[in-house]
């Protein structure tokens, strides 16, 4: 059997390419210790740089949707996969930063509080970002400490909803997360959290009512959304019953894999209609973007497309998703040491031209598209 077949095999199999060598003495398809690596460096960034929220007289962080929060999800994946059921020094910090701000007492800082409208956003946000990151995104058991942590934070999520079932959520115009479109994702990781076999405990009539008023709003919202919201609503249903019929599921996924490029990835760019703030067309990006990159397969797409088809059963032998994969280990972009512009795999902002200097292109934001790149490549391949 040569090497290639071999591999087929192994994606046939689960995922066990990740963690299988090919052949006595030859390197894994692919470098997770690379990848523990970045995502580790990003948090080290990420605490030195991230905004600071008054709390009960002391500092926390917020909780980014890009950085801190996919690091909670694949970094913990990575370490199952290798035997290692320690959690990483910046795990727990995460988990002591929740656990200072689920009290949320009044004189708490919220994430913005330059207005009104931010300071309910802010709240919105931080009650679903605080809650799916103690359940996560698969269905592993938790851990007792995060277990003890998610009867209040599932109680504040379900306090702070609004009447129509989903939740306020931070609008500065910047795609994907943080602009009018993006409070259909926020609903489906509360979706995701609310279905986690770890908030059972948390059950009672007023969860009961939250998700019966979450369901009813991601279902009426289903035939407007884009390709992105939709794998995220792939991975909502994986969690919480009752979101998707299985001819909708069917749609959705057939929609996914029409986006599939010829090389085997997809692309952020593809997952729209990006509008930003806009309600009508012509639609613009708020800077200048780099077309040019953000026209390829990138990592982020890639990663996330294959692991929500994955969590919607479409098995890792089906054609599109072995393509995927594939198309993820051979972009792995191998280690460079002391270089700001290094990630396993990259994806480029839909906002702003940061690749080429600038205001906008300072190295640490620059890489969170890629921080998500690389934590949802982890979770395709795992």
């Amino acid at each position: 059997m040569t090497l290639q077949a071999l591999a087929l095999v192994l994606l046939g199999a689960g995922g066990l390419i990740a963690t299988i060598p090919l052949a006595p003495g030859a390197p894994a398809p692919w470098n997770q210790e690379a990848a523990a690596r970045f995502l580790d460096a990003r948090m080290d960034l990420w605490w030195a740089n991230a905004k600071t929220l008054k709390t009960n007289g002391r500092e926390a962080r917020c909780l980014s949707c890009h950085t801190a929060l996919p690091y909670a999800w694949a970094r913990s994946a990575l370490r199952r996969s290798q035997g290692v059921e320690e959690p990483t020094p910046h795990e727990r910090r995460i988990l002591e930063q929740i656990s200072q701000r689920i009290a949320y007492r009044a004189d708490d800082q919220p994430y913005y509080d330059h207005t009104e409208a931010k300071k309910v956003e802010s709240r919105g946000v931080e009650a679903v970002v605080n809650a799916i990151a103690l359940t996560g995104l698969g269905d592993n058991a938790i851990t007792p400490e995060r277990q003890s942590l998610l009867p209040a934070a599932m109680a504040r999520m379900w306090d702070i909803q609004r009447a129509d079932g989903a939740w306020d959520w931070l609008d500065f115009g910047l795609e994907p997360y943080e602009a009018p479109d993006a409070v259909f994702y926020g609903a489906t990781m509360a979706a995701i959290a609310a279905g986690s076999p770890a908030a059972q405990s948390s059950n009672n009539d007023a969860s009961r009512a939250g998700v019966e008023r979450l369901r009813g709003y991601l279902r009426s919202k289903i035939p407007t959304q884009r390709a992105f919201n939709k794998a995220w609503m792939l991975l909502a249903a994986a969690r919480l019953d009752g979101l998707l019929t299985k001819k909708e599921r069917d749609a959705i996924v057939n929609d996914l894999e029409s986006l599939q490029r010829a090389d085997g990835g997809w692309s952020v760019a593809d997952l729209g209609v990006w509008r930003w703030t806009k309600q009508e067309p012509p639609f613009a990006a708020p800077g200048e973007v780099d077309r040019a990159l953000i026209a390829h397969s990138d990592g982020f797409a890639t990663g996330l497309v294959v692991y929500a088809l994955r969590r919607s059963d479409r098995a890792t032998s089906t054609q599109s998703v072995r393509r995927g994969q594939q198309w993820l280990i051979d972009h792995q972009v191998p280690e460079r040491a002391d270089d700001p512009g290094w990630a396993p795999w990259r994806s480029h902002s839909l906002n702003h031209d940061r690749e080429h200097g600038g205001p906008k292109g300072e190295p640490w934001r620059r890489m969170f598209m890629s921080d998500l790149a690389t934590a949802f490549g982890v979770l395709a391949l795992l």
